[in-house]
């Protein structure tokens, strides 16, 4: 672990951050869209980027005997590292809910997504999309939140609102499988989301790099 990843986690961030991790639990939740677990983890990386920028730590961390391209590294790791947190739970709760939990009337009687592969497939781009459009956009300009944050919510709720309806069209009810229903289905589109949430985060963090340093601070 790199000192600038240290930084960020023990001054940084928030502890609210850490307790959002928790909303990934939401994937338990009967009758409520799962991906909002994905949201909502991605809520504590801002409040943390908000906190962040009132206490000045753009600038403290360039005055660090660091790359201004470090700076940035530290924040997408940090970002990374709270998403990969809370997907990880994702994705054991997906796993109870796919074996113990999968005849459940509770959950079969749900008409919103379920939560299996796919579900965690959707909830990689939801992250993927939080870099591209929050990350890039705050590396704007080192200090803007607002505006690229509001964006991200309108495109996480498009998101969501698409991967909710899908299964309901006709043919596509595969990707509402329950247990280990059509798994090869199921991975693909897991390994899809995947392949999606590193190229917009490095594509994201590249132009990020790009921003930042032609910024004068």
């Amino acid at each position: 672990m790199n000192a600038l990843l240290k930084k960020e986690m023990r001054l940084s961030a928030l502890l609210l951050t850490y307790l959002f991790i928790g909303f990934a639990f939401m994937t338990m939740l009967p009758g409520y869209p799962v991906l909002c677990s994905a949201f909502f983890i991605n809520l504590g990386i801002f409040q943390s980027f908000q906190s962040a920028r009132e206490a000045n730590d753009i600038v403290f961390s360039a005055l660090l005997p660091v790359a201004k391209r470090d700076v940035v590294k530290g924040k997408y790791q940090f970002s990374v590292m709270i998403e990969l947190c809370g997907f990880a739970l994702m994705a054991v709760l997906t796993l109870v809910r796919m074996t113990a939990l999968s005849d459940a009337a509770v959950y079969r009687q749900n008409a919103l997504m379920n939560a299996n592969p796919f579900c965690l497939g959707c909830a990689l781009v939801i992250f993927g999309m939080f870099n591209l459009i929050f990350l890039g956009g705050f590396f704007r300009t080192a200090y803007t939140l607002g505006k690229p944050f509001i964006t991200y919510i309108i495109v996480n709720f498009l998101l969501i609102g698409i991967a909710e309806a899908l299964h309901h069209f006709p043919g596509m009810e595969a990707l509402n499988a329950f247990g280990f229903d059509h798994i090869g289905l199921q991975l693909s589109t897991l390994l899809a989301g995947a392949i999606l949430y590193i190229l917009l985060t490095v594509m994201s963090y590249n132009k990020a790099c790009e921003n930042f340093e032609r910024i004068d601070l």
